[in-house]
């Protein structure tokens, strides 16, 4: 299987690179200036927190929150060869971090917990991600004063946050924009 890599950016495992399938169309891991802002708005919060990584593809998001010190990951990316080759990249970095091999919203409607941050960056044009939002405040997989993190293609145009949540930064690079909400409405 032919693979391309992406490299984590800071803490633990900063230069380290994971590999993913080159041949999966929707795969296309956050860039690197991206993630350094993320995680420069998350300083204060990665830190022994619980994260979930949905539509994990390469795992970046999640391999870079583990990196800088979060307590635990939960991947779930569909893609089964994806979902292989990220399990082989964080038991090649030492992390027992559980990979699910499922769909997002299957995930969110079947399996119990609530996290401190959330990863969203599901596939574009697909229509997933206020479909994904609602489920994740429906099913109580928030933690209080949990931080979601949603990148989209900006002709996705307004995305709608669940009544209680607020955005708290969004910033835009090239055809993406991304943003940084809570369920913390007095945050």
């Amino acid at each position: 299987m032919k693979t391309s890599q992406v490299r984590i950016i800071g803490g633990d495992w900063r230069g380290r690179k994971l590999e993913f399938p080159a041949s999966v169309q929707q795969l296309r891991p956050t860039p690197g200036r991206i993630r350094e802002t993320l995680f420069n708005w998350l300083a204060y919060s990665v830190n022994g927190s619980r994260c979930l990584d949905l539509y994990a593809g390469s795992g970046a998001l999640g391999a870079e929150a583990l990196s800088r010190g979060a307590a635990e990951v939960t991947f779930v990316e569909a893609d089964h060869k994806s979902a292989r080759l990220l399990e082989q990249n964080l038991q090649r970095l030492g992390s027992d971090s559980r990979v699910y091999n499922m769909d997002a919203r299957r995930f969110v409607r079947q399996v119990d917990g609530q996290w401190d941050i959330v990863f969203l960056d599901p596939p574009y044009r697909h229509g997933m991600l206020q479909q994904i939002l609602r489920l994740l405040h429906d099913h109580g997989r928030l933690a209080e004063n949990a931080l979601i993190y949603i990148e989209a293609e900006r002709e996705l145009g307004e995305i709608k946050l669940p009544a209680d949540w607020k955005y708290i930064k969004n910033k835009k690079a090239g055809q993406i924009e991304y943003f940084l909400a809570t369920n913390n409405l007095e945050g």
